[in-house]
């Protein structure tokens, strides 16, 4: 969630729902499906994108799943008024050693690419190509040496409609959809429902309710360690917009949710088929 723009998207979610109740859980136990394989890789674009599933990392790290965290960028451009710092450098060096915290707090394995912030797109279109090819690359070789089971990451929507987000979610499903992989991943978008946003909003960063057809809970004591994980991220977010956030989570009954690939069941030859 890099940028003041990111923030201030999640802020006027907060402001928009009225803040009620107490922070207690409506989950008791998450059910874990059983599944073939045991390896979860969560691919996002900025140190603490994260957080937006932070629970559930921690809910599969803590059940004995390897979970493998890939950000992309390095967060240099990530300057609001929760830092002084000035320096491009000496940001994104604080930002990775708040990711590392993060990661580390949530019992999950990093993999930091460190591009840069908006993918070189201020450079101009070539740098932009050159990035965007390398994430590309990168990811290639990770999934093909750490063979993921599981694979999650932004949809079109980006979460907040944010460039560089949806430009690595992009990357993220092209690379899973370019070959037949030796294993079989299975690729999950996370999303708001649209019902739970205003009718602007919904344009921007909605997913309709019925295609996030996966909701995992989390409980109040996998919430807390998000929790910490997400105050690791000092430069980004005050405690008083971290809690918030997941004061909304909490009344959207601690659920986080996700819209899987679905692979065609067939072949066709005709479009209205």
């Amino acid at each position: 969630m890099n940028h003041f723009f990111k923030r201030s998207t999640l802020l006027s979610l907060l402001l928009f729902f009225a803040l009620s109740g107490s922070f207690t859980s409506c989950v008791d136990e998450p059910e874990i499906s059983e599944r073939d394989g045991n390896v979860i890789m969560a691919v996002f674009a900025h140190p603490d994108d994260e957080t937006l599933v932070s629970p559930i990392l921690h809910q599969y790290a803590n059940s004995g799943y390897e979970v493998i965290l890939v950000i992309a960028t390095d967060g240099r451009l990530g300057f609001n008024e929760n830092t002084d710092i000035e320096d491009e450098d000496e940001l994104a060096a604080v930002r990775s050693g708040e990711l590392q915290c993060a990661a580390n707090l949530l019992g999950v394995e990093l993999i930091h690419l460190s591009y840069e912030d908006q993918l070189g797109m201020r450079d101009g279109h070539g740098s932009l190509m050159e990035q965007t090819r390398g994430i590309k690359q990168d990811l290639h070789r990770i999934f093909e040496e750490r063979q993921p089971d599981v694979i999650i990451t932004f949809g079109p929507d980006g979460f907040s409609n944010h460039l560089d987000h949806r430009m690595v979610g992009i990357a993220t499903q092209q690379v899973f959809l370019s070959r037949e992989w030796d294993f079989e991943p299975s690729l999950f978008f996370t999303g708001i429902p649209a019902s739970l946003l205003d009718e602007n909003e919904r344009m921007f960063m909605g997913v309709a309710d019925q295609y996030l057809t996966v909701e995992m809970g989390f409980t109040d004591e996998e919430a807390e360690v998000a929790i910490r994980s997400a105050l690791c991220h000092e430069s980004q977010f005050s405690p008083e917009f971290v809690y918030g956030w997941f004061e909304r989570l909490n009344s959207w009954d601690n659920t986080i949710y996700f819209r899987p690939f679905n692979a065609p069941a067939g072949r066709s030859y005709d479009l209205f088929e």
